[in-house]
């Protein structure tokens, strides 16, 4: 099953999307600019092998449900996020106010 929903943050709308996979859920919330996603997320491989793309992403690790991705510290975060004041640690919600 998959489902996308609206988030509101401060006024600005996101789009969470949510993937049951067998034994896990895949959890997305995206921006016009970039997103933050759940441990699925291979932050090196975006900054190594596909930096020329510059996603603007972070990861959050060992959440569940989309409103723990939110809540929950970025375990890393991409070059790109960086350069946008993005950093690891801060909580998902704040992250893509940045985007």
């Amino acid at each position: 099953m998959m489902s996308m929903v609206p988030i509101d943050i401060e006024g600005r709308t996101f789009l969470g999307i949510s993937v049951q996979l067998p034994k896990t859920t895949l959890l997305v919330v995206t921006s016009d600019k970039g997103y933050i996603m759940c441990g699925a997320l291979d932050v090196v491989l975006l900054n190594e092998k596909l930096q020329d793309r510059k996603i603007i992403a972070g990861r959050a690790v060992g959440v569940k449900t989309l409103d723990q991705l939110l809540d929950a510290p970025l375990e890393s975060v991409t070059l790109e996020a960086e350069n946008l004041g993005i950093k690891k640690g801060m909580l998902g919600r704040d992250a893509l106010m940045y985007m």
